[in-house]
């Protein structure tokens, strides 16, 4: 089992970046021993998938909209991953979750096992 807590988000202005943390507390299997997304919910709208990182961090997937423009990273050392946003747009405007797949990395929610309370991001226009 595994909680996860994320941090970092905030208000800014469109073209800012900003940096999420998402800390995990793992028992009974090592943090590195999950596949970890996060996802984001807009208001009104249903929550979607951003980004995907592999066990050993070295896998990567990312929804479209945000290629090019946000990374994910791990830390097993420290079991936390990242999502650094750059370029920020008044469309990834959400609350954005981590979550924690003991099965692999995937764009599906359903194959995340652990949520976490999420963390609100707002772009400014």
């Amino acid at each position: 089992q595994v909680q996860v807590v994320e941090s970092g988000g905030g208000l800014v202005q469109t073209g800012d970046s900003l940096g999420l943390s998402c800390a995990a507390s793992a028992s009974g299997r090592t943090f590195m021993g999950y596949a970890m997304g996060w996802f984001r919910q807009a208001p009104g709208k249903e929550r979607e998938f951003v980004a995907a990182i592999s066990t050993s961090g070295g896998v990567t997937l990312y929804t479209d909209s945000v290629k090019g423009r946000f990374t994910i990273s791990r830390d097993n050392a420290k079991n936390t991953v990242y999502l650094q946003m750059n370029s920020l747009k008044p469309e990834d405007t959400a609350v954005y979750y981590c979550a924690a797949s003991i099965r692999t990395m995937s764009r599906a929610q359903y194959a995340y096992d652990y949520w976490g309370q999420g963390t609100q991001v707002t772009v400014s226009s």
